[in-house]
């Protein structure tokens, strides 16, 4: 009798810890959206001029006020963006930056070039 209980929990406890296993694959890595801002440039050398002041220590927003070319909200703010709402390589970026401040921001070096033209991107969360 044991050995025949034991095998069927066995067997209950493998195929649940397969199905958990299964849904954690699933889920993309990084999770599945970012709050970015970015700083978009269509041309490659204000994108670089962009680039020159953060390094120098401009606050990401002030740049991103001067330099952006989008339409975004104020400083580059883009709200949460899910997976799937973005074009390929700034997706790409977007996720695979860490979480960062607009006192130390973590940003894409070099600039992301996607149809819309050359991105700084910076990510302040992640859920």
């Amino acid at each position: 009798m044991p050995p025949k209980g034991k095998s069927g929990k066995g067997g209950k406890g493998a195929a649940s810890g397969s199905a958990d296993a299964d849904k954690k694959e699933k889920a993309p890595k990084g999770g599945t959206a970012v709050k970015v801002r970015h700083i978009l440039c269509e041309k490659h050398g204000k994108c670089m001029e962009a680039m020159e002041k953060l390094k120098a220590g401009v606050r990401f927003s002030e740049v991103a006020s001067q330099y952006s070319e989008d339409k975004a909200r104020q400083g580059g703010d883009l709200g949460w963006m899910t997976r799937g709402s973005m074009v390929g390589p700034f997706q790409d970026a977007a996720f695979a930056l860490s979480v960062s401040s607009m006192d130390k921001p973590i940003y894409t070096d070099p600039p992301v070039k996607t149809k819309f033209g050359y991105h700084i991107i910076m990510v302040e969360g992640k859920k």
